[in-house]
């Protein structure tokens, strides 16, 4: 009894010993001086290896593909099994799951805005439901860094004020109040958002018609209250472009706001106007005029016409789309390695806020065009469905496209540019996917974004790479 006692009290004593040899846990450290986040909307994972195929073929990549990290991301919101874009997008901001159509409010529930004297659906409501006391606002993740001191953007293919964009500036209870949100990013202004202290430093997309005044003739869907933002942010020393030329002339060390289309989206990169830039010019000169803050920067980076694409079933603008974010995120990877050549200062994040219904069907041969129809392995013949008639490889579980009865599609329509693929359940307008998406990271603090998480853990994740 006594060896046995006196062993276990020399096990003790190492334990003991060990335990006051170990050096304590290191305090995490920041590891990120700059944070680039890229949304393809709507780019779910059928979409990536369609646009994969559609680029590169069936053994290629896409260029973000090659990042170093990967994860799976659930996409549910607070109130929904399916998302839709401003909940998912407010919890990659964040870090808290939102109600559907809410932007980066806590705990509130949509409310439609009224419309104003000019039929025009723009007054704020949230503020007369709920005791006026419609959710709270957490901190966005481009309001940390602003409070840091660092400077912030968010630039979009789609509306400025659309649910991407907003969600990184804005607090608003439905995403609709488009004109509520445009107030939100203008300093010292009624309405401004005081968080954003004097202003986001760099802003571009499309919907100029939410910054100006209404005119029943040349700006029919204009602002009710007779405001011209984009005046007023030019008064408070923002460079103000209206196209691609003025955007390429801007000078450094003023603030910058780009807003080219009069009113709606930019183009499908497609069938863009020429005064449009492209999402990769966009990108590029964002962190042209953001990388001159010694602090860093925070960048958000949006790919939103893939999702307009995918709504209306037409698979082509989808993949077309998806190729140019790519090109974006390329541009932004070499641009940040000019700068950053190993990305110890830089973690660049690419995700989506939700997927699609469109899959990838049939047995078509390898080589196959992604968008034509499906041909046999074999005699690359033409496959045929139980009935008889032959299918696209590209289909949608709902969406516009639902034929009483089924006809033959040959490859001159599949291939077409405004052809829409057929879907099993007819809706108006096709909706968004539950399903996981998919995360890819590279550079400083790209370690930890793995396995299948939460969209509000990435929002910790990248707040842990800067330190806050």
């Amino acid at each position: 009894m006594t060896t046995i006692r006196l062993s276990a009290l020399l096990v003790a004593a190492c334990f003991t010993l060990n335990a006051q040899a170990a050096p304590a846990v290191p305090t995490a450290k920041p590891q990120a001086k700059n944070i680039i986040f890229f949304l393809g909307d709507g780019m779910g994972p059928t979409t990536i290896t369609a646009a994969r195929i559609f680029k590169a073929g069936e053994d290629g990549l896409l260029n973000f593909e090659r990042l170093d990290r990967t994860a799976r991301i659930k996409t549910y919101s607070a109130d929904a099994q399916v998302t839709d874009s401003a909940p998912s997008m407010g919890a990659y901001m964040t870090g808290v799951k939102i109600n559907n159509d809410v932007i980066s409010l806590k705990d509130a529930k949509p409310v439609a805005p009224a419309k104003d004297a000019n039929g025009i659906a723009s007054i704020d409501r949230c503020s007369t439901v709920n005791g006026g006391n419609n959710g709270s606002a957490p901190m966005t993740i481009l309001e940390l860094a602003k409070a840091g001191g660092k400077a912030v953007g968010a630039i979009t293919t789609t509306e400025l004020t659309h649910a991407t964009p907003a969600s990184t500036f804005s607090h608003v209870c439905d995403r609709d109040m488009a004109y509520t949100i445009a107030q939100q990013v203008v300093p010292g202004g009624a309405g401004y958002n005081a968080r954003l202290l004097d202003g986001v430093d760099v802003l571009m997309g499309g919907g100029r018609n939410h910054f100006t005044p209404f005119d029943a003739k040349t700006n029919p869907k204009g602002r009710g209250d007779g405001r011209n933002l984009i005046a007023e942010l030019e008064n408070q020393g923002y460079f103000v472009a209206n196209t691609r030329a003025d955007m390429a002339s801007a000078p450094t060390g003023r603030k910058f706001v780009g807003i080219y289309s009069a009113e709606s989206h930019l183009d499908y990169a497609a069938k863009r106007r020429p005064e449009q830039p492209t999402l990769a010019e966009m990108t590029t000169k964002s962190i042209e005029l953001l990388s001159k803050n010694p602090k860093g920067f925070f960048l958000m980076v949006e790919g939103g016409k893939i999702d307009h694409a995918l709504h209306d079933t037409n698979a082509r603008n989808a993949l077309v789309e998806t190729v140019a974010f790519d090109e974006a995120i390329q541009a932004a990877v070499e641009r940040m390695r000019a700068l950053d050549p190993g990305l110890d200062n830089t973690l660049i994040v690419v995700t989506a806020d939700h997927d699609h219904t469109m899959v990838l069907n049939g047995y078509a041969k390898r080589g196959n065009p992604v968008l034509d129809i499906v041909r046999n392995v074999g005699d690359g013949q033409p496959t045929k469905d139980a009935d008889g008639k032959t299918y696209t490889a590209l289909v949608f579980g709902n969406g516009p496209n639902r034929p009483d009865v089924r006809a033959d599609v040959d490859s001159a329509q599949a291939l077409a540019h405004d052809y829409r693929q057929e879907s099993g359940v007819r809706w108006s307008s096709e909706s968004h996917g539950g399903g996981d998406v998919k995360l890819y990271a590279t550079g400083a603090g790209s370690a930890p974004f793995k396995g299948t998480i939460e969209n509000t853990h990435v929002f910790t994740l990248m707040k842990a790479a800067f330190g806050y």
